[in-house]
């Protein structure tokens, strides 16, 4: 059977670290953290002390989109590793769901786990108000959006909707789309006020704005055809999915990709490599915010932490046509 005394050599720590990494990780620095749980992991520890045997409620979007399935991974494999037990929730997309869903896991979780909530922020407080004189509210963590007054991780759209903009302007492209996302989604609004800061801090960039679509591969048809008539040589989507339908339809129009027009996603899901031309896009580190979505319900800063991302320059960019 594997000790505490075994992870603890594994991750070249002290017991009282590893114990401390597993039952209160916002007491542990990250790396030796980080170390802890990946000895625990990979040895098949579980945790019988401290917090454990605590649930997590985690609450989800759409299962079948590629980031919500990493964080929720990320998260199954922490909640393991501490000796904690997941369970999920997907609302469809559907805020009234979305908050029913809420105030049920509420009421049979210790914390909560709310990956990129759609619901708005007074009627998602509302769903975590315990009902009953002894019940107790759950620790709650939100991840990726940062306007409801929780703690949580985000990474930065802005930013990376930024990179997106500065690739392909030194590309030559000067009219460029955004493929937008669900009209609820926290992220959609962040990534679009980045493209058009980045747009007039350059000057001579004009942003198109396409619309709101479905977070799907379907979302990327009526984007796409919107896209040909806009005249925009180059479309930033608002994930990896709605840009696979891009580059799809505009395949299936006779548009070449990147010799007529460049595609951008964000996301970086498996798919984005899985296809031709591969797919250049903005790379969220899915396992970061799922393993710190875990660590700060357990303390940590007040404030959102902010993970960085970067750019994966693939072959779905090219020069702007003529040039």
């Amino acid at each position: 059977m594997v000790t505490l005394r075994d992870v603890a050599r594994a991750a070249g720590v002290s017991p009282a670290t590893a114990s401390r990494a597993l039952s209160a990780p916002g007491r542990v620095g990250a790396e030796r953290r980080e170390r802890v749980h990946e000895a625990a992991a990979r040895l098949g520890y579980r945790a019988h002390q401290g917090g454990a045997g605590r649930r997590i409620g985690v609450v989800v979007p759409d299962l079948t989109n590629p980031f919500f399935a990493g964080v929720v991974k990320a998260v199954g494999q922490r909640a393991h590793a501490r000796g904690d037990v997941m369970l999920l929730a997907d609302t469809g997309e559907d805020p009234q769901l979305e908050a029913q869903q809420v105030t049920a896991l509420a009421g049979h979780a210790d914390q909560l786990v709310l990956c990129s909530p759609r619901t708005d922020g007074p009627t998602l407080r509302t769903a975590l108000t315990p009902r009953g004189p002894g019940d107790r509210a759950p620790r709650v963590v939100v991840v990726n959006r940062d306007d409801v007054g929780l703690r949580g991780v985000v990474v930065d759209n802005r930013d990376g909707a930024t990179q997106a903009l500065r690739h392909l302007h030194a590309l030559g492209h000067r009219r460029v789309a955004y493929a937008g996302g669900p009209p609820q989604s926290w992220s959609d609004r962040e990534r679009r006020h980045g493209l058009r800061t980045a747009a007039a801090a350059h000057g001579d960039v004009e942003v198109v704005d396409l619309g709101h679509f479905p977070g799907v591969a379907a979302g990327g048809v009526p984007a796409a055809d919107l896209l040909v008539a806009s005249g925009a040589t180059a479309v930033v989507a608002h994930n990896d999915l709605i840009a696979l339908g891009v580059v799809d339809r505009l395949r299936a129009r006779g548009v070449d990709v990147p010799g007529q027009v460049s595609v951008v996603g964000f996301d970086d899901v498996p798919a984005a490599t899985q296809v031709s031309p591969a797919l250049t896009t903005v790379t969220v580190p899915l396992g970061v915010l799922g393993r710190t979505a875990v660590d700060l319900l357990d303390g940590g800063p007040e404030e959102s932490v902010l993970v960085p991302v970067s750019l994966a320059v693939r072959a779905s960019t090219g020069t702007v046509p003529g040039s």
